[in-house]
């Protein structure tokens, strides 16, 4: 996008913006929250401005024009679940920073073998894997440069295949993929769980998401896969022959940090059992910031501590800020009426039957996501669909744990989730290719958790 256009596009949001509240006289609470929100959700969709200042708005805006009060901002922006995520954040630092994400990648790796359909296998599930513990940005900047050195290995012959578009599209859609698997997995996933926690006081915990998370996504790998081994075609029984992985011992720091990450996935996965035995309750988030606080305290065999301040430098410092201004938009939509007004536009649709009514907003999530962020989609949208599910009498997480799970399985574009377009900034992949492949992909996922929804929750 032109820097003129941007400019254009700025004008004219802000100028939309004024525009409504001089026409109201900035007195009505329900046309300023219009004003505002339709803001924010027209500069995420555009990008104009990055989506991170975007979410601050509520910040400068939202007490000036009634919106909200000092309390209802601190809970949006200090939620437990952005604590939640980053505790979960500087987790991942420590298992970088020891490159055990390079231990499991080449353990899984060196174990399937070095076909062409074995490699693929290979790479699905350790990214997958890392994807389900580390953001999926993350996750496939640490895994591209592995595919990449595999296609330069490969004979000149071979590099107009589909082997290397296929190893690509691994990296790309399996980092999405085992985001789903848990709540730390993919920030929409938190993003949800924060909106129906502080709007409907329901709490989705970390065990409570993998149940249905988890399968999605083992499936969906495995579906993955499947469809990448036939349409390889003859392909499918090459071998790699000069494609060596190297292992390397595990080392004592790297299995302390293992350790401490484990311990913390346990204390997250058995809460229900383990508040009991230990005689009061704690929360997720609480057991996240106590690994991190771990890693900054325990000394590593270099007589220093596992990670110090300066490694939290590559945070991703905002997505937190994303979150909590997701969750004030949240806040403003619904404390303002909005969020009723357009709940009352989807009562057109309380008689179709809800099955039907779930496929359609899987999809609608799935094919959203595909040029808007699947964060902002999901601060947008669950709102909306958690009111309309407690007018229709509907459980709202038989809806919103859907529509969240679509957000993230977006396969077409490179817009559509940060991983594709990481691996497409390689070179390597066509949006023609990444848009046939993919839309297939999106079609699975959506009767996946259709299916399962349908099933589970």
């Amino acid at each position: 996008m032109s820097q003129n256009l941007k400019k254009l596009l700025i004008g004219f949001g802000l100028f939309s913006f004024a525009l409504i509240l001089f026409v109201t006289g900035a007195k009505d609470v329900f046309w300023n929250a219009v004003a505002l929100g339709g803001l924010m959700i027209y500069f995420w969709v555009f990008e104009v401005i990055p989506i991170y200042i975007t979410a601050l708005l509520p910040m400068i805006l939202s007490i000036p024009l009634g919106l909200l009060d000092k309390t209802d901002l601190a809970n949006s922006y200090g939620d437990g679940n952005v604590y939640l995520f980053f505790g979960g954040f500087i987790l991942a630092l420590g298992l970088e920073k020891w490159n055990v994400h390079e231990q499991v990648a080449r353990g899984i790796i060196g174990v399937v073998g070095n076909s062409k359909p074995r490699i693929l296998l290979g790479f699905l599930l350790s990214t997958g894997f890392l994807s389900m513990w580390i953001s999926n940005t993350a996750t496939a900047l640490m895994m591209l440069p592995m595919a990449i050195a595999i296609i330069h290995a490969l004979p000149k012959t071979d590099k107009k295949s589909k082997f290397p578009v296929f190893l690509m599209l691994s990296v790309a859609y399996a980092s999405s993929i085992g985001g789903v698997a848990t709540l730390i997995g993919s920030p929409p996933n938190t993003q949800m769980a924060s909106i129906l926690e502080q709007n409907y006081h329901i709490k989705v915990d970390f065990f409570t998401w993998m149940s249905i998370g988890m399968p999605i996504s083992i499936l969906m790998l495995i579906a993955t896969f499947g469809f990448f081994y036939f349409s390889m075609g003859s392909e499918r029984k090459e071998k790699h022959h000069d494609f060596v992985i190297h292992k390397t011992p595990w080392t004592k720091d790297q299995l302390v940090v293992v350790s401490v990450f484990l311990a913390v996935v346990i204390l997250w996965s058995f809460k229900e059992l383990l508040t009991p035995l230990f005689g009061f309750n704690y929360r997720d988030e609480s057991v996240a910031l106590l690994g991190g606080i771990v890693l900054f305290v325990l000394p590593s065999s270099e007589k220093k501590p596992f990670l110090n301040w300066k490694d939290t430098e590559k945070l991703p410092w905002g997505i937190l800020i994303l979150f909590g201004g997701g969750l004030a938009l949240a806040s403003i939509m619904e404390k303002n009426g909005v969020i009723n007004e357009l709940s009352l536009m989807l009562t057109n649709m309380s008689s179709i039957p809800f099955y039907t009514l779930l496929v359609i907003l899987v999809i609608v999530a799935v094919f959203a996501s595909e040029v808007l962020s699947n964060l902002a989609m999901v601060s947008i949208f669950v709102p909306i669909v958690a009111k309309f599910a407690l007018d229709m009498g509907i459980p709202i997480t038989q809806l919103c744990i859907p529509l969240t799970l679509g957000a993230s399985l977006a396969f077409m574009l490179p817009v559509g989730t940060p991983p594709n377009a990481i691996v497409f900034s390689s070179g390597y992949l066509h949006v023609n290719q990444m848009v046939k492949y993919g839309f297939v992909l999106n079609i699975i996922g959506i009767v996946l958790i259709s299916i399962f929804s349908i099933i589970l929750l």
